[in-house]
């Protein structure tokens, strides 16, 4: 009897799903309007002025940042599902430098990553005989170049710049794992990383729709839940340069005419610990007050890419003249990417 009740209780799958989507759209829709009746309604804050235009621009972006996470990185990671992580994997072993590093670099751009993640994606690269560069191409990647960033970069800025980001990452990630394949550096990998042995095969799961959908709204949950107070730290920041902070400052400290824009943005980026979530706020911010989009690149890119937290913990893994070596060649690609981007977009 239970389990006839269970039956007849259960709502089937499309209807669940066409009810969030219909309850993503409508959210999407009301937030600006909300937003707005929010900071200057309720609070009564004044229409045009800096605190009112701050406390506006927090209430929408919050809520535009974290919908636009939940909606893409679901359908990302659904898709995701279909693709077996330990096939990639063997799949990069076997190919070329060249190809492989591509691969590698493409690979990256659809998967999750975080510092936290660092250490046993390197070693599940070597233990698959991945060679070096090509894992490197996936390390640099993978928290530049994600889902995360590109929908972020596309809902807040179109098309238009969040392509050329993505082509911008995946060249540093590309130029950076063909460089160190080059200089053969696998002997400054810590020696216990080559000691490893892969354990026995995986074998191969096939999930339900159902399952899958159930899967991917899972780990939708648990990536919000991970960047939420990233995204409110740098919508936060975000609202306070967009109400309070002088266009004329942001554009005399990084704009064109000052030759040390660039590295002094890349600079200011490393030592700050977060994500692309919490990063794009603070570039829309900056981009809004007149910032250069090259300087605007390479600031994210230094911050997502070469943070502290991250190097420390690969440092288990890789000896500091690994880590040195990885450090200057994608420092010295985003570089290339902010000067870059400022000559081209005048």
């Amino acid at each position: 009897m239970t389990s006839v009740v269970a039956r007849r209780a259960h709502v089937p799958l499309p209807l669940v799903v066409g009810a969030a989507a219909t309850a993503w759209l409508v959210a999407w829709l009301v937030n600006l309007p909300a937003a707005e009746w929010l900071a200057f309604t309720v609070l009564g804050l004044g229409r045009g002025s800096q605190l009112g235009d701050a406390v506006a621009f927090f209430l929408y972006d919050v809520p535009k940042v974290l919908l636009l996470l939940a909606g893409v990185v679901t359908l990302v990671s659904f898709i995701r599902s279909f693709v077996s992580p330990e096939r990639v994997r063997l799949a990069l072993a076997r190919r070329g430098a060249v190809p492989g590093t591509v691969a590698a670099a493409g690979f990256g751009m659809v998967t999750p990553f975080c510092s936290c993640s660092a250490v046993p994606l390197f070693i599940g690269f070597v233990e698959a005989g991945v060679p070096l560069g090509v894992t490197f191409a996936f390390l640099v990647a993978s928290p530049m170049v994600n889902e995360v960033a590109l929908v972020l970069l596309w809902g807040l800025f179109g098309p238009g710049i969040a392509l050329a980001y993505m082509a911008a990452g995946l060249g540093v990630a590309i130029v950076a794992g063909l460089v160190i394949g080059r200089l053969g550096l696998e002997r400054h990998v810590e020696d216990y990383v080559w000691k490893i042995r892969a354990g026995s095969a995986i074998g191969e799961l096939r999930p339900t729709l159902e399952e899958r959908v159930h899967d991917a709204w899972r780990s939708t949950l648990d990536i919000v839940k991970r960047v939420f107070p990233f995204v409110v730290a740098g919508i936060a920041i975000g609202a306070a340069i967009h109400g309070f902070v002088p266009s004329e400052l942001v554009v005399s400290l990084g704009g064109r005419d000052n030759p040390l824009a660039v590295p002094a943005l890349v600079l200011l980026g490393v030592p700050l610990y977060s994500n692309a979530a919490g990063t794009i706020p603070i570039v829309e911010a900056l981009l809004d007050k007149g910032l250069p989009l090259g300087s605007a690149l390479a600031f994210m890119m230094a911050v997502t890419a070469l943070s502290v937290p991250e190097l420390v913990i690969l440092r288990r893994v890789m000896k500091p003249s690994l880590i040195a070596t990885f450090v200057a060649v994608v420092a010295s690609g985003i570089l290339l990417v902010g000067y870059g981007f400022n000559l081209l977009i005048s």
